[in-house]
This record gives structure tokens, sequence and C-alpha cells, in this order.
């Protein structure tokens, strides 16, 4: 069974794993390029640090920049900003600041440093495409980033498996690049040629496993916070009926992902590739004949399509849970409540 120690085991075990692959990442490169020991640990070790303090720091101020949110004044939203108030109180946490994001998609994230100074930014299409119910569901969700803090671990965390990938890019380009010289310079060039495609080959293989540990925390999360939202509104159909809407709302979108997507509810990426498939076999799906797949018919379409073999294996490098996957959890919450046994205790035990 699971309990909120286990998330709270997974991302300090996620933190160690990365931090440690990146540093040995940055002193093996050091070494490879033949800098001294007693200057390559140092040097790394003050890196890591320094760009950890940095994405702490600037993390939520990019964010912001990126997002093009809107703070909302005090009495500007009175249904959203009771809502908050009322859940934010039922949780015992302090309620986040509000913000809109002009953005006709439907979705909602959280940032910030501190649990306290947390923001809870909703998308303008969140509230237009969504009615009441299904945004308290969100609310809820978001609500549970907050309490479990996982949104401060994502914000530090996210960016380093970038930085391999970029590491990676510059260092295979280089050595795709690099020519010029002599004769007697020939034999130089070649040696550090392969000295760069090494460093290219091992920043890839960093990459892949830094994004792997990341990815299984970011979903093991959502998870959690999808129960947490199920027990503070005590109506999980909502939050089921809401992801179901963000899905195939974010999969209409044309824009490309937004590069914080670990940070939304819905991740667009993914809510592209769950509904491609859907929609390529939208007969087979569309029971009544109707030509439109209705709320229900896509639930069963998402249920079919997240038992393939090859949707399992695409969701290791995804962000978040497949839909369906959620949904079921959800269910099983739905079960126990309507049964009489569910309390606060066993609220993460379905994960």
């Amino acid at each position: 069974m699971a309990r909120l120690g286990q998330l709270k085991v997974s991302m300090t075990i996620a933190i160690l794993l990365v931090t440690i692959i990146f540093s040995a990442f940055l002193l093996g490169l050091l070494i490879l390029f033949r800098l001294p020991l007693i200057i390559s640990i140092p040097f790394t070790l003050f890196a890591v640090m320094i760009y950890i303090l940095l994405q702490y720091l600037i993390g939520p101020a990019m964010v912001r920049w990126s997002t093009r949110l809107r703070y909302l004044k005090p009495g500007e939203h009175p249904w959203l900003e009771t809502t908050v108030k009322d859940l934010a109180e039922k949780g015992g946490i302090s309620p986040p600041k509000l913000a809109i994001v002009p953005d006709q998609t439907p979705n909602a994230f959280v940032f910030g440093r501190t649990a306290r100074g947390a923001t809870l930014a909703v998308h303008e299409g969140l509230l237009k495409q969504l009615n009441q119910a299904e945004i308290r569901g969100v609310i809820g969700h978001e609500l549970g980033h907050i309490k479990h803090k996982d949104f401060v671990v994502m914000t530090v965390l996210s960016a380093l498996p970038l930085i391999a990938y970029l590491i990676a890019q510059l260092t295979f380009r280089a050595a795709l690049y690099t020519d010029g010289g002599g004769k007697k310079e020939e034999g130089a060039r070649i040696a550090f040629k392969v000295l760069l495609a090494v460093a290219a080959a091992i920043s890839f293989i960093v990459y892949i496993a830094t994004l792997l540990c990341v990815m299984r925390l970011s979903r093991l999360r959502e998870h959690f916070s999808d129960a947490y939202s199920a027990y503070v509104t005590r109506e999980p159909s909502q939050l089921q009926s809401a992801l179901t809407k963000i899905t195939y709302g974010l999969s209409l979108s044309p824009r490309p992902p937004h590069g914080a997507r670990t940070l939304y509810i819905g991740d667009p990426a993914l809510a592209k590739q769950e509904c491609q498939g859907i929609l390529q076999r939208k007969e087979k799906y569309d029971l009544d004949k109707d030509g439109v797949l209705d709320e229900r018919e896509l639930e069963l379409a998402m249920e079919r399509e997240a038992k393939s073999r090859w949707t399992t294996i695409n969701t290791w490098f995804a962000t978040h849970p497949a839909t369906y996957q959620r949904i079921l959890l959800l269910r099983e919450i739905e079960k126990e409540m309507a049964s009489g046994q569910y309390s606060s205790e066993r609220t993460y035990v379905h994960i």
C-alpha cells in the first residue's frame, strides 16, 4: 500500500540518483579532456551546486515570463478565489496566489520556491471548457502538488537532462565540423574528433538515464495528486471527466508543448500521442456511429489504447501517466468512497 512517505522516498532517491549521475558525468568529461583531478572534482561539485541554486532562484521567474501569466487582483474572480481557499483550508495548506494564463488550451499548474509562496496558474481555456465541478477537481489536484511540495523538486530536476542533451548536441556538432590543419596536424585532429564523439555518446547516455529517473518521478507525483484531489473534493468522478476533456482539448492544440510541461496537469505532447491512435481508428471506437466520439466513447478508446505494449514503452519517457491509468485510479477510489470505508488514512493506498 502506498503512503505519502513513498513519494518522499522516491523524490529523495531521484534527487540523489540524478545528482550523482550528473556529477559523475561532468567529472568524466573533465577527466576525458585530461584536466587534473585536483581541479576536476572541486569544479564539478561547484558547478552542480551553482546550477541547482540558479535553477531554484530563477526557475519561477522563467515560468512567469514564458507563460505570460497575470496575477488576479482580490475580488476579480470570486468563485475561483473561494474554491481555492475552501479546498486549501480542508487540506491544511496556505492558499496559493492565483494567476490566469492567456492560453485557450485547458490546463493548469503550480510553481514557486516554497509551498507558502506557491502560485496556482489556470489557463483561460480551462475556465471556458470545463464546468465548475470539474475545475474544482483540477484545483484539488494542483493543491496536492503544493501539499506534497513536489513542484519544487521538479523545477530543479527537470532541466538536468536538458543540459546533458545540449552538451551531447554541441560536442557531436563540434566533432562533425572540426576540420582544417596540415598533414602534421592530421593525427591530432582525428584524435580530438574521436574525443568529442566519445563525449557526445556519454552525454546522450546520461541524458537518457537522467530523463528516465525524472520522468518516473513526474508520473508518480501525478498519481499522488490525483488521489489527493479525490480525497479533498470527495468527488473523484469530476476529476475523471476533467482529465478526459483536458486530454482531448490539448490534443487539438496546434502549438508546440511548453518547455515546463512537467508542471502541468496535462501534457500536450502525451495528449496528442494518446488521441492520434484513437482518431486513426475512430470508426472502431464510435459505438453509436454518429461520427463523433463522446466522453464515454473516448474513455473506452483510451482504455483499449492504454493496454498496448507500444503505449506502455512510450510512457517510460512521458511526464504524465496515460489518461486512462489516472482514470482507473480515480474509479478505484470512487468505489471505496461509495462503500463507506474510505478515510484520510487511505488517501494513497490505491497508487
